[in-house]
């Protein structure tokens, strides 16, 4: 009779999947991991998905395979939808009848898309953001159409409308906010996103609320907005926000929050010791964490928790970088600078496109917060300030206006050892300092040898950073 522990995990997604890598790596055989995944394959990579249009396939965004999950005694069943969860006898049971025995269970359900309650919103070719199988479908639409339309201004309604432009559409952006990327940016940063994305072709339309999609004159679907304007496309794409998949939890009785999301506490566990929840389902004091990075520190403390390992989740920084259209963007913590007395520090540039913002506490000797539009190369030196909370310039202006600028510095040299360069996979600064030493050199080969940088991507300027730090001493110790 086995005495393994029965872990069941329900999801495969990016964090799902890391549960169960970092699980089967630490559990030393002590387990016997079961995975029950909804859709038709398991985990891929979603940060990167849009790249599904410029030319990779499925098996490119793959993160695991059969092969793999096999070789580490995983069983694993696709097109695998749990209607049933029984907390007294502990066990879980599929729409397709099959009952699974769990010791521990991981909810890693996900989130999943919103879509406005618009009249018309199920016509033809109005679809959602969100798999693979939803990019085959926009894709074999687009084939057909020549203007689209995407329902949401954040990041991944860019993302989405981007994807629309590589297909060849003519492409619109509507957003109810006043501006773009309204959580992650100011109105300021908002204003000169919108400049370049539209200098790029793209239409963008903020603070307009959609009432009905009907049918359109020269194009498939009309657009009619509560301001009595209008637009027409043949494709729709929603993506305004995501809501936690928590419908499971909820039928069972695990706590929900008043707006949705399981709770947890420090250790990740739901209010059934016994059942966990970890990435975009999760709520954690009054918060729901969209990106991956704190996705998969939950996953690292339930793993710790179910090995009886010390180990809480504490939250998660937000700050994120990345490329619009070729447009750079960075977030970094306090963006909105909401913290009480916060001073802010701003540079503009409209010929460039380029708008950069600090925020700085109180006695502004310390960085709480950032935007950069068009321009990010200080985004690593900024994010280092900010973590950890490194004394700034006596005239903050310094770090972003160019006339107040020197020559540049490597944020890298500054860092502490045990300062995390890559958040996804805990990677320290000192880890990668180690890998050089042992004779990687180049970005691919400390991914290989620690895995920084293999995940978001966020990070790869950063493990730069350290790369060159190290081999500049390196050439001074040789002199």
């Amino acid at each position: 009779m086995s005495t393994k522990q029965k872990i069941v995990v329900i999801g495969n997604g990016m964090v799902g999947h890391y549960f169960v890598d970092q699980l089967a790596a630490q559990a030393q055989q002590n387990v016997e991991i079961t995975v029950l995944a909804q859709e038709p394959r398991l985990a891929y990579d979603r940060v990167h998905l849009s790249e599904f249009f410029a030319g990779k396939t499925a098996q490119d965004l793959a993160l695991t395979s059969d092969t793999y999950y096999q070789s580490l005694g995983i069983k694993f069943h696709l097109n695998s939808q749990v209607d049933r969860i029984d907390k007294a006898s502990q066990s879980v049971t599929t729409v397709q009848g099959h009952t699974f025995a769990y010791d521990k269970l991981v909810l890693a359900t996900g989130s999943f898309p919103f879509v406005p309650p618009i009249a018309g919103k199920d016509r033809k070719n109005c679809f959602v953001y969100r798999t693979i199988e939803d990019l085959e479908q926009i894709q074999a639409a687009a084939s057909q159409s020549k203007v689209g339309l995407v329902i949401g201004g954040g990041l991944l309604g860019l993302e989405a409308a981007n994807a629309l432009k590589q297909l060849g559409l003519k492409t619109h952006v509507v957003e109810f906010a006043p501006q773009l990327m309204p959580t992650q940016i100011d109105i300021g940063g908002g204003r000169q996103l919108k400049n370049k994305i539209e200098n790029l072709g793209v239409q963008v339309h903020t603070q307009k609320a959609t009432s009905l999609i009907t049918d359109g004159e020269q194009c498939l679907h009309k657009l009619e907005f509560s301001d009595g304007s209008a637009i027409e496309t043949d494709l729709v794409l929603f993506s305004a926000g995501i809501r936690p998949q928590d419908t499971l939890a909820r039928m069972f009785e695990l706590e929900i929050g008043e707006r949705g999301g399981i709770i947890i506490n420090d250790q990740c566990q739901t209010s059934d010791p016994n059942i966990y929840a970890i990435g975009e389902c999760a709520l954690w004091q009054q918060r729901i964490f969209g990106l991956v990075s704190p996705g998969y520190t939950m996953a690292r403390v339930a793993c710790a928790d179910i090995l009886t390992k010390p180990m809480q989740f504490k939250g998660a920084d937000m700050s994120t970088k990345l490329k619009l259209m070729g447009v750079d963007v960075g977030s970094i913590g306090d963006a909105h600078a909401r913290t009480p007395n916060a001073q802010t520090f701003c540079y503009e540039n409209p010929q460039t496109g380029v708008y950069k913002k600090i925020v700085t506490n109180e006695t502004a000797d310390k960085l709480i917060g950032a935007v950069l539009i068009g321009d990010a190369a200080e985004y690593d030196t900024l994010l280092q300030y900010c973590l950890q909370g490194l004394e700034i310039p006596a005239n903050p202006a310094e770090l972003i206006v160019p006339s107040l600028q020197g020559e540049p510095e490597n944020p890298a040299d500054k860092m502490a050892d045990e300062a995390f360069v890559c958040l996804c996979n805990m990677v320290t600064k000192g880890s990668i300092v180690e890998a050089i030493g042992g004779g990687c050199e180049t970005v691919d080969e400390i991914k290989a040898k620690t895995k920084a940088s293999s995940s978001c991507g966020t990070c790869v300027n950063m493990v730069q950073n350290v790369i060159d730090s190290e081999m500049a001493k390196l050439a001074i110790e040789v002199t």
